[in-house]
C-alpha cells in the first residue's frame, strides 16, 4: 500500500488546460440613458437612495400591507420552490465536483474452486483502490464550472422570486382596495337608482310620467345590479389571488384599511429614488444576472463538449494483500499492488461529439438571446414606470375635476327634469357618466400605485427589509437537504 500514495500525487500534478471559450459579455444591450420627453418625469437626485438599496418596509407605507408582505415570504410556495431549485443546484454542483476526485475504496474478496486435477484451489485479497479520471483537457472542469454558474443562476433566480412577490403583493392588495372602493361606489348607486325606480313608477303609475322614463329607470336599476354583482365578483377574486400569494388565509386587519387616495406616503416617497444608468441594471437586477450566469453555464459547456474530442485518461491503481490461506492473508511476504492507466480515443462516434458540440454552441447562441433579451425587458419596464412616474399626476388630478363637473351636471339635470324642463334621460346620462367618472377614478389610483411598485421592482428593489441593511447572499437560506 505504501505505493498508492506516491501514484494519487502524480495524478494530482496532472494539470489540465481549458478549452472553454473566453466569455464576453454580449455587447449594445440598452441604449446609454432612459427615455426623456414630457411623459417623463424629471430625474431624481443623484444623493437620493437607490431603489435596490430601499428596503420594502420602508417603502410601502400601508402597516397592513407590510404585515402581508412579511407573511407571504414565509409562506408563499413559489418562494419555497425557488429556495429548494437552489438547493438542488447545490447539491448538482457537489456531485458534479465530486467527479474530479479519486473514487477510493476497498474491495476484499475470497474465491473457492477446483482446478482440472481435481484439487481444491483458495484466493483470497483484501486491496485499497483509487480511480482517477486525468482531467488533462479540462473536461471535468468545464462541467464543475458549468454547474456552478447554474448554482449561481438558481440563487438569482430566486433572489428575483422574492423580488417580484414583494411586488405581487402590492399590487394585489391595492386592487382589492381599489374593487372594494368600487364595490361601494356600485352599491352607493345602486341604492339611488333604486329609489330613483320607486319614484318614477309612483309617477308612472299616476300616469305623471310617460313609460319611456319608467323603462328607462328600470333599465338604470338593472344595469346597477348587474355592475354591484360584477363588482362583488372581482372583489372576491381579488382576495383569493392575494390568498395564494400569502400561502395562508387572511389575519385579522390591525385596523381599518386605508383608502387609496390617502396612499400618498408611497407615491410621495418615490420621486426620491433615482432611477440610474440602464447600465445599473446588469448589476442590480437578479433576473438580468440570472440570465449572464446561464450564459457562463453555456460557455462552459462548450469547452466539455470539445474536450470529449481528446482522449479520456483514466488512472486505476490499486495496494493490498493477497494469499491462498486466510489465516495467512496478512503476514509479510502477501504484500501486492497493481496500476493500470488507460488511455480511450473513439475513432468513430457516428458524428455524436460533434453534434454535441455543436449543440452546445448553439445554446451559447441561445443564452446571448435570452440574455440580450433580460436586459432589453429591464430597461422597458423601468422605462414603462418612468412615464406612469411622470404622467399619472396630471392624470388623477384632470379625472378628480372630471368627478367634480359630473356630479355638478347631475344635480342640474335633476333641477331641470323636476321642473318639467328636461326629460328624464339626461338624468339617466348623467347618473351614468357619474358612475363611470367615480370608478375609472379609483381604477387610476390603483394604476398609479401599481405602477410606482412596479418600477421599484423594475429597478432592482425588494430584496431588502430595511434601508441601510447588508443586502443578504442570493442563496441565503438554503439547507442542505436532509437525509
Amino acid at each position: 500500500m505504501k505505493h498508492l500514495p506516491i501514484l494519487l500525487a502524480v495524478a494530482a500534478l496532472a494539470s489540465g488546460c481549458t478549452l472553454q471559450p473566453a466569455y464576453q459579455r454580449p455587447a449594445d444591450l440598452a441604449p446609454a440613458a432612459f427615455p426623456t420627453g414630457p411623459a417623463y418625469a424629471a430625474a431624481a437626485s443623484a444623493n437620493a437612495t437607490p431603489a435596490a438599496d430601499t428596503g420594502w418596509q420602508d417603502f410601502l407605507a400601508d402597516a397592513r400591507l407590510r404585515q402581508l408582505v412579511g407573511i407571504a415570504l414565509a409562506g408563499n410556495q413559489d418562494l419555497r420552490i425557488a429556495l429548494l431549485r437552489v438547493a438542488q443546484a447545490r447539491t448538482a454542483l457537489q456531485s458534479q465536483r465530486s467527479a474530479a476526485l479519486p473514487q477510493v475504496g476497498v474491495e476484499a474478496s475470497g474465491t473457492r474452486g477446483r482446478n482440472a486435477a481435481g484439487a481444491t484451489t483458495h484466493a483470497n485479497a483484501v486491496a485499497l483502490t483509487a480511480a482517477w479520471e486525468v482531467d488533462l483537457f479540462g473536461r471535468l472542469q468545464s462541467l464543475t464550472d458549468a454547474a456552478r454558474e447554474q448554482y449561481v443562476a438558481s440563487a438569482h433566480g430566486r433572489q428575483a422570486a422574492h423580488i417580484l412577490l414583494v411586488a405581487q403583493v402590492a399590487e394585489q392588495y391595492f386592487a382589492m382596495l381599489a374593487y372594494e372602493e368600487q364595490l361601494a361606489v356600485t352599491e352607493e348607486t345602486l341604492a339611488a337608482a333604486r329609489e330613483s325606480y320607486r319614484i318614477v313608477k309612483l309617477q308612472f303609475d299616476t300616469g305623471t310620467v310617460s313609460e319611456l322614463d319608467e323603462t328607462l329607470a328600470r333599465g338604470t336599476l338593472e344595469q346597477a345590479q348587474a355592475n354591484h354583482a360584477a363588482q362583488q365578483r372581482l372583489r372576491a377574486q381579488a382576495e383569493n389571488a392575494l390568498l395564494l400569494l400569502l400561502g395562508q388565509p387572511l389575519p385579522p386587519a390591525p385596523g381599518p384599511a386605508t383608502p387609496l387616495d390617502r396612499q400618498s406616503m408611497l407615491a410621495a416617497q418615490f420621486p426620491d429614488i433615482p432611477a440610474g444608468l440602464p447600465s445599473d441594471l446588469l448589476l442590480r437586477r437578479p433576473d438580468v444576472l440570472q440570465a449572464e450566469a446561464q450564459l457562463r453555464a453555456a460557455y462552459a459547456d462548450i469547452g466539455a463538449a470539445r474536450a470529449a474530442f481528446f482522449p479520456n485518461i483514466q488512472l486505476t491503481a490499486a495496494a493490498g494483500t493477497a494469499s491462498t490461506a486466510l489465516g495467512q492473508l496478512f503476514e509479510a511476504g502477501t504484500g501486492v499492488w497493481s496500476f493500470a492507466p488507460s488511455l480511450v480515443l473513439p475513432l468513430f462516434d457516428g458524428g455524436a461529439r460533434q453534434a454535441s458540440l455543436d449543440n452546445a454552441r448553439i445554446a451559447r447562441d441561445i443564452g446571448v438571446a435570452q440574455y440580450r433579451q433580460a436586459v432589453q425587458v429591464a430597461f422597458r419596464e423601468v422605462a414603462d414606470g418612468l412615464a406612469a412616474r411622470g404622467t399619472y399626476d396630471t392624470e388623477l388630478a384632470a379625472r378628480q375635476r372630471d368627478v367634480a363637473a359630473q356630479q355638478r351636471r347631475l344635480e342640474l339635470a335633476e333641477l331641470l327634469y323636476s321642473s318639467g324642463a328636461s326629460d328624464y334621460l339626461a338624468v339617466l346620462t348623467a347618473k351614468t357618466d357619474l358612475y363611470n367618472a367615480r370608478v375609472s377614478l379609483i381604477a387610476a389610483r390603483q394604476n398609479q400605485l401599481a405602477a410606482l411598485v412596479g418600477l421599484y421592482r423594475a429597478l432592482g428593489g425588494g430584496w431588502l427589509e430595511r434601508t441601510g441593511e447588508t443586502p443578504a447572499r442570493a442563496d441565503t437560506g438554503v439547507a442542505a437537504p436532509a437525509s
